[in-house]
C-alpha cells in the first residue's frame, strides 16, 4: 500500500512542507487560485474552500 497523497480537512500532515488545494479530480481539472498552506509533522489541515477540494503536498519541479 502506497503513501496517502491527497488529505481532507482535519487530517494530520505526515511531513512537514507546503500543501495546495486540488479538485476532486485533480488530474483533470484546474482550479483558480488555491489556497496554500504551510503546515509541520502532525499539524491539522484547515478546511478547503469549499467540500469538493482536498490538500496535497506541493513538489518542486526537478531541473537536470
Amino acid at each position: 500500500m502506497g503513501e496517502k497523497t491527497e488529505f481532507e480537512p482535519g487530517d494530520k500532515a505526515p511531513n512537514d512542507g507546503e500543501y495546495t488545494e486540488v479538485g476532486e479530480k485533480s488530474f483533470h481539472t484546474e482550479i483558480n487560485n488555491p489556497k496554500r498552506v504551510t503546515l509541520q509533522k502532525g499539524e491539522a489541515f484547515p478546511e478547503t474552500s469549499n467540500h469538493n477540494r482536498k490538500w496535497k503536498k506541493l513538489t518542486k519541479a526537478r531541473v537536470h
